[in-house]
C-alpha cells in the first residue's frame, strides 16, 4: 500500500480513537511518536529549510498511522516541506530582422512591423544624432528588439562591416543612439599570375577576391579592351589592401594600390595616388591619370553580345546599322554613368525602351537603353558623376534579353565606343609630380618586398622536402 493510499485508513483510526478517548498509555505513545514524525521531517537544514533527517522508506506504516499529527491533509503537509519555486522566468524579449527592399524607408519598415507611429518618428529622429536615415541601402538589414509589452526597444543596423548603429529606448518615451566601430589593422598583399585562358580565372588561381579583380578591369578600362585584347601569356601583378579584426579574419578588402598588366611584353603599370583629400586617382609613370573623359564599358562583369557597326536585326530580320555596343548582363546589373554630367532625358524612348542619356563636357553625350528601371533619384536634370548608378539592366523595348545598349555620340553622331580615341587624363604638376615621385618610390620599394616573399613562399611549396615538413 502506498503512503497516499492508506492515508485514508489512518484518518478514520484517528476518528475511531476520537470517539472512545485516550488512554494514558496512549497519551504518551502518541506525544512519543509525534516527536519522532516531527523531527524525521522537519528538522532544518543549515539554511533553515526543512529537510528528511531519514529515508521515508525507514519510516513504519504503525508509526504514521498513530501520528496524530496529521489533522490536516497530506497536500497541505507536503506544501509546506517542498522548496519555493522563486520567482517566474522572465518572458524572453522578442526579436525581428527586416531586409531593405526598393522604396523603403526606415519609418516604413517599422511601421510594418507594427511599431507605433510615435515610437518609430522618435526612434528615426534619435538615431539622426549618428547616422543619416536617407544612406539606407537596399539590401541593408534592420534588428528590432521588443519589450514583453511588444514596445519598441532597440532598433540597430550595420552601415558597414565596421560600424553598427542603434537606438535604444532610455525611459518610457524618448530613445538614445549609439555607434560602434570595429578597430581594423591593414596589411598589403601581393598577387601575381599569368593569364592561359582568361583573366578572371588566372585571378582565381591567386585567391585575388572578386572586388579587387573588378577594381583592376576599371582602372585600366579606359585602355584596354578585355574582350579582344587580353591574350594567353599575357600577365598580371597587383598589391591591394586587406583589414582584419582582432582575431586576423579579412573583414574586407580595400583600394588597390599598385597595378601592372603585361600586354604583349608591353608593362603598363599604375599607381594609386591622393591629389588632394577625397581627390583620388591611378597615374602611370609619368604621372599621367589613367582617367578619361568616357568610360568604354559602363557596366562590370558583362560579355559583348553586339558590336558597332551594319548587322541583321534580331528582331526585325533585315540588315540595319547597330549605332552602339550591346552588353549581356542579368536582369538587375547596375549601369555605370560613362562619366560626369547631365541628364538631359529619362524615359521611354520608343525601341529603346527605358533610357537615358547624359550630357558630357567637351560634346560628348552617352545613352543607356532597355533599362529595367531607373535608379531612384535620378531625374532629368540630376548631375550625375562618373561611375555613379543611374540604372539596371533590363529587357525593355526592342529586345530578345536582358543588355544595355550602350552610345557614345561625338557632336551629336553615333561612334563606336570601342575605338574612339578619348582625349587623355591630368598631367600632373610640377609640385605635384614630386609628391607622386616620393609615393611611387615607396609603393615599388613595398612591391619588392613582396614579390620576394611570395617567391620564397612559392619555392617553398614547391620543394618535395618543404612540403614533408
Amino acid at each position: 500500500m502506498s503512503f497516499f493510499s492508506s492515508q485514508s485508513t489512518r484518518l478514520d483510526s484517528f476518528s475511531y480513537i476520537g470517539r472512545k478517548g485516550f488512554g494514558p498509555l496512549q497519551i504518551a505513545l502518541s506525544v512519543l511518536v509525534i516527536g519522532l514524525f516531527i523531527g524525521a521531517v522537519t528538522g532544518p537544514d543549515a539554511d533553515g529549510m526543512p529537510t528528511f533527517n531519514e529515508p521515508m522508506a525507514a519510516v513504519r506504516e504503525t508509526d504514521v498511522q498513530t501520528a496524530p499529527a496529521l489533522e490536516q491533509p497530506i497536500e497541505t503537509i507536503l506544501a509546506s516541506i517542498t522548496p519555493s519555486a522563486g520567482n517566474p522566468d522572465p518572458v524572453p524579449e522578442k526579436k525581428r530582422s527586416l531586409k531593405v527592399r526598393n522604396g523603403d524607408t526606415l519609418m516604413s519598415i517599422m511601421l510594418s512591423a507594427g511599431i507605433a507611429h510615435e515610437d518609430a518618428h522618435d526612434a528615426v529622429s534619435a538615431l539622426r544624432a549618428v547616422y543619416d536615415p536617407r544612406d539606407l541601402r537596399v539590401g541593408q538589414r534592420v534588428h528590432l528588439t521588443f519589450a514583453p509589452d511588444d514596445n519598441l526597444k532597440e532598433m540597430q543596423l550595420d552601415p558597414s562591416v565596421v560600424r553598427k548603429v542603434a537606438v535604444r529606448r532610455d525611459e518610457a518615451t524618448s530613445f538614445r543612439a549609439f555607434e560602434t566601430k570595429r578597430n581594423l589593422t591593414r596589411k598589403i598583399s601581393f598577387a601575381r599570375g599569368t593569364i592561359n585562358s582568361s583573366l578572371y580565372k588566372s585571378a582565381a588561381r591567386q585567391n585575388v577576391p572578386l572586388s579587387v579583380l573588378a577594381e583592376l578591369v576599371r582602372i585600366y578600362s579606359w585602355d584596354v579592351d578585355f574582350q579582344r585584347e587580353i591574350q594567353k601569356g599575357d600577365a598580371f601583378e597587383v598589391a591591394y589592401e586587406r583589414f582584419l579584426d582582432d582575431d586576423g579574419h579579412v573583414v574586407r578588402h580595400g583600394q588597390v594600390i599598385y597595378a601592372r598588366m603585361i600586354l604583349s611584353g608591353a608593362a603598363k603599370p599604375l599607381y594609386r595616388f591622393e591629389l588632394r583629400p577625397g581627390k583620388t586617382d591611378y597615374f602611370d609613370d609619368t604621372g599621367r591619370s589613367a582617367k578619361r573623359p568616357l568610360l568604354r564599358t559602363p557596366i562590370d562583369g558583362a560579355r559583348l553580345s553586339s558590336r558597332f557597326g551594319k548587322r541583321r536585326h534580331p528582331i526585325l530580320g533585315f540588315t540595319k546599322m547597330h549605332r552602339g555596343v550591346d552588353f549581356a548582363a542579368p536582369t538587375g546589373t547596375p549601369i555605370y554613368a560613362a562619366g560626369d554630367g547631365i541628364i538631359t532625358f529619362r524615359g521611354r524612348n520608343s525601341g529603346y525602351g527605358k533610357y537615358i542619356r547624359i550630357r558630357h563636357a567637351g560634346g560628348f553625350n552617352s545613352a543607356y537603353a532597355h533599362m529595367s528601371r531607373f535608379r531612384r533619384g535620378v531625374t532629368q536634370g540630376s548631375r550625375v558623376k562618373q561611375g555613379q548608378v543611374i540604372g539596371y539592366v533590363g529587357s525593355t523595348g526592342r529586345s530578345t534579353g536582358p543588355h544595355l545598349h550602350y552610345e557614345i555620340l561625338a557632336r551629336g553622331r553615333q561612334v563606336n565606343p570601342l575605338t574612339i580615341k578619348m582625349p587623355s587624363g591630368i598631367k600632373l604638376g610640377r609640385k605635384d609630380f614630386a609628391r607622386f615621385e616620393v609615393k611611387r618610390a615607396n609603393i615599388a620599394t613595398l612591391v619588392a618586398n613582396l614579390q620576394t616573399k611570395t617567391r620564397a613562399r612559392n619555392a617553398e611549396t614547391d620543394d618535395p622536402k618543404a612540403a614533408k615538413r
